[in-house]
């Protein structure tokens, strides 16, 4: 077997010894340039290293895993990959061949004036508030974003709360609780938005369950609104989105849909897996079964526990 080793930002070499010994892989460092030339891709880093990488991943069309080392790991963390002895275990097994790969969805965005250009997204999209505080954990050191950024990146808002005038429309969509019951209203809805967040998987902002529902392998987004609120509110009900109760907050809109087009009366930045993408409007898409992701079967379907 040939694997390809990608090293982000705070790895090295060193970081790839444990897979290295005692393996019967051939290594190289680096993107394939072709799927000829590598039979798997170990991705070393963070979201964000994901994320710049997905495009390349998604043409190579190759076996991935992931190993957290960044900053920032939700999407490891919903493939249950908590650390990089995970991934080592993960790895060994496929190595063996007692796990096969799977097929993961991805998000798909593409700006309205350009629909040619796409972006691809591991796990959450977000626009409003969310993009505002990942903006601002973005300029923090990186140690810091890795502890706690995201929610230091907050407190200044709660001071003065934003109030997005936003327009989401959507196709195929269904409602789902806070118990998992759904129907099959159409997503189309205006008004005065704190935040969207369009998810493949649960996590964002290290750690929060912002989509406890999301499953990336269903084909759909999960689309969590949290409509307008007073800051005390807000900062109530924060560290709930932790756990995944904000939806039983009645300011809490959750649906889900493969296709959602989202308006605003003016531009405003979307973030996706804590790096910009573009500004509205946008459409934001599922790209069903994109990835070929190593991990055990359906890790994400499996109860979690923090």
């Amino acid at each position: 077997m040939r694997a390809a080793a990608i090293l982000g930002l705070g790895t090295s070499p060193a970081t790839l010894k444990p897979f290295q010994a005692g393996s019967p892989t051939t290594w190289i460092e680096g993107l394939p340039s072709s799927s000829e030339d590598a039979d798997a891709v170990v991705i070393f880093g963070g979201d964000g290293t994901i994320h710049r990488h997905l495009g390349a991943l998604v043409r190579l069309g190759l076996p991935v895993l992931v190993v957290p080392s960044g900053s920032g790991n939700d999407f490891a963390r919903a493939l249950h990959l908590r650390s990089p002895n995970d991934s080592l275990r993960t790895w060994r097994r496929f190595e063996s061949g007692k796990i096969q790969p799977q097929a993961l969805d991805l998000g798909l965005i593409r700006h309205s004036s350009s629909m040619e250009a796409e972006r691809y997204f591991c796990s959450v999209a977000g626009c409003g508030l969310d993009s505002l505080i990942a903006r601002r954990a973005g300029r923090m050191p990186r140690w810091l974003r890795g502890h706690g950024g995201y929610a230091l990146a907050l407190l200044p808002a709660l001071l003065n709360l934003p109030a997005y005038p936003m327009r989401i429309s959507g196709q195929k969509a269904a409602n789902a609780s806070a118990d998992g019951q759904t129907d099959v209203p159409a997503v189309d809805q205006s008004g005065l938005t704190l935040l969207a967040a369009f998810a493949n998987t649960q996590f964002y902002g290290d750690g929060m369950r912002i989509a406890p529902q999301a499953d990336p392998g269903d084909g759909q987004l999960d689309i969590c609104r949290i409509w307008t609120m007073n800051p005390f509110k807000l900062f109530c009900m924060f560290p709930t989105v932790y756990f995944g109760r904000h939806l039983l907050s009645p300011r809490v809109e959750y649906s889900r849909a493969q296709s959602a087009f989202l308006e605003t009366e003016t531009p405003l930045d979307i973030y996706a897996d804590g790096e910009f993408v573009c500004q509205t409007p946008a459409e934001i898409s599922t790209a069903a079964g994109a990835l070929k992701i190593i991990s055990e079967p359906r890790p994400w379907a499996a109860p979690t526990s923090d």
